[in-house]
């Protein structure tokens, strides 16, 4: 029987997991799990209640809730020695992990992906002294999703994000960075930037080039344009609404660590995992490569060749 510690946040998305908490418990049950219950209680709880589970012999840490605590489980983990792996059950308002993961909407479905997936190895960036599961950024509408209240998300979902960002539209500010990479040097005023290791962003944004385990963060930088129709043609082209990337605005690259300094002394806001990331001048992100394992539909999620193989010889975890 496999201990699994269940942290869960009542309030995340539309709170609807508190419906189906006794459901999920048995559906569990019944699969030879032997189930203990956290309820998170605070913003930073889901942290403590993961490294508590790594440190106590269980088997497996379910969490259920949005990315954010997710996010906060990573923490945990990652402060580990024994890092167990992680199943996830997306309760939030944009899921965007879960969907780079192949974790399916519906609550039950997730849970028996729990119990019939396989782990996975996946990449976990490093955020200065924290870390995150797929997004850090900084720049315009990056502040959305931590600013927009919980009860709007809950009842507009996607539209509480778009529509807050149409509000800062006419309120764009560029920051000036040094970008280090690889060898490289960048130097330009951005209006938004993000290092990632996902298939989308905010629910929209679409991300084709990611692999979960390939030890590389997808890197996005935009310029701050000449004129409104600058802007306009940015974003359909960020989108992928027409056309292709601008290059001349737009830099897309991968790698594996990067430094950001914000030129002029000016702290610069990020947000990580859609949550408050900090306010800093300069900042360190680097890759843990295959750092923990989550539970995941092997067949459809994107995972280097080494991986897939090893996992067709598995017979269990």
């Amino acid at each position: 029987m496999k201990k699994a510690y269940f942290i869960v946040n009542l309030i995340a998305g539309k709170a609807m997991i508190a419906d189906k908490l006794g459901k999920i418990v048995d559906e569990l049950t019944k699969a030879s799990f032997e189930v203990t219950v956290h309820t998170t209680q605070s913003s930073t709880d889901a942290a403590e209640a993961a490294e508590y589970a790594c440190a106590n012999d269980f088997d497996l840490i379910i969490c259920a809730g949005g990315d954010g605590t997710l996010s906060q489980c990573i923490q945990g983990i990652m402060k580990s020695e024994n890092r167990i792996p992680v199943g996830y059950i997306p309760a939030g308002s944009t899921n965007d992990f879960a969907k780079t993961l192949g974790i399916p909407k519906d609550i039950m479905s997730a849970v028996r992906l729990i119990i019939n997936g396989r782990p996975v190895a996946c990449d976990v960036g490093g955020f200065n002294k924290e870390f995150f599961s797929y997004i850090v950024a900084f720049g315009v509408f990056t502040n959305i999703s931590y600013e927009t209240p919980q009860n709007i998300k809950n009842v507009l979902g996607h539209a509480a994000y778009f529509l807050n960002g149409l509000m800062q539209i006419t309120n764009i500010r560029s920051k000036r960075m040094r970008v280090e990479y690889d060898g490289n040097v960048i130097e330009d005023d951005f209006i938004f930037g993000m290092v990632s290791n996902t298939a989308s962003v905010a629910g929209m944004l679409s991300m084709k080039e990611f692999v979960l385990d390939d030890g590389l963060f997808e890197v996005m930088l935009i310029k701050k344009p000449s004129n409104p129709i600058q802007l306009r043609n940015l974003v359909r082209s960020v989108m992928k609404l027409e056309g292709c990337i601008d290059k001349s605005y737009i830099k897309f690259f991968k790698t594996n660590r990067i430094r950001f300094t914000s030129i002029g002394g000016e702290p610069v806001t990020w947000t990580r995992d859609g949550e408050y990331g900090g306010n800093c001048i300069s900042n360190t992100i680097v890759n843990n490569n295959r750092a923990i394992s989550f539970i995941v539909n092997h067949r459809i999620v994107k995972i280097s060749p080494e991986s897939v193989r090893a996992l067709v010889s598995m017979s269990d975890y």
